[in-house]
């Protein structure tokens, strides 16, 4: 970051003398939250602090990174806590946008499924013909610059996005000619998924009862800056020999 230009500032989300110096002579916002390695309550709670200070600071403008649908009552714990994060980010006076990106494609380059592409299996929770609405982390940054730079046009709004939409059999395919190897799709049960985490297990229950449904054509149509990448895109651009090699981290 720092050979790119960046004044790198250190702040801890507990404590609010750091978060006001961190956001000090700031102009904008762009804000991440995570329950993972904590839990929601911790994920909304820091949240809601951050988005606080920066409002106490005043800031110009808050981009905060949500989830499809979390403004949907889905039941997903770590869409819920966003939800909450969103509803105080509208409290604070603070002009604000909110994207909130579909299921992250950079997901399938780790975790179980990198470790079920070893074996060639393309292991999800879902059934193969069930439609997901993707998006990959490069593209989710290029969308936030673009709220960032046009703050007039994107204050108040609250857009879901996503670059591609494809069921798990069409993914699994994609991956196999990027790998060069077959790929078969294996829909792992969401009893398994429960064991682990309901949160995740909710979670793929709702991408395959409701859909993540977003409007990839129309987002494609009205933001072409973005550049927007679909699965094959993405796929065909990771490092699979140097990722398939690697030693499993997941038994």
């Amino acid at each position: 970051m720092r050979r790119l230009g960046a004044e790198v500032r250190y702040a801890d989300f507990d404590d609010h003398p750091s978060l006001e110096a961190a956001l000090t002579g700031a102009d904008s916002l762009f804000a991440v939250t995570s329950p993972f390695g904590t839990d929601t309550a911790t994920e909304a709670r820091q949240g809601k602090a951050l988005v606080s200070t920066a409002a106490e600071v005043r800031l110009g403008h808050i981009v905060f990174t949500s989830a499809a649908h979390a403004d949907r009552d889905t039941g997903i714990p770590h869409y819920e806590s966003k939800h909450l994060v969103e509803q105080h980010l509208r409290a604070v006076g603070v002009p604000w946008t909110v994207i909130a990106p579909a299921a992250f494609m950079d997901n399938y380059a780790d975790g179980w499924t990198l470790d079920g592409l070893r074996d060639g299996i393309f292991a999800w929770p879902m059934p193969a013909d069930r439609p997901l609405t993707l998006i990959p982390a490069s593209d989710i940054g290029a969308f936030a610059a673009l709220a960032l730079q046009r703050r007039e046009e994107f204050a108040g709004r609250r857009i879901d996005i996503a670059s591609d939409e494809r069921t798990p059999g069409q993914m699994a395919e994609i991956l196999a000619a990027a790998i060069g190897c077959p790929v078969a799709h294996q829909e792992v049960p969401l009893s398994y998924v429960r064991r682990r985490s309901a949160d995740l297990a909710a979670m793929f229950e709702y991408f395959t009862t409701v859909g993540l449904g977003v409007d990839v054509t129309a987002l494609r149509r009205e933001y072409p800056e973005v550049g927007w990448h679909s699965f094959t895109d993405w796929a065909i651009a990771q490092n699979w020999t140097a990722l398939l090699s690697d030693t499993p981290t997941h038994q």
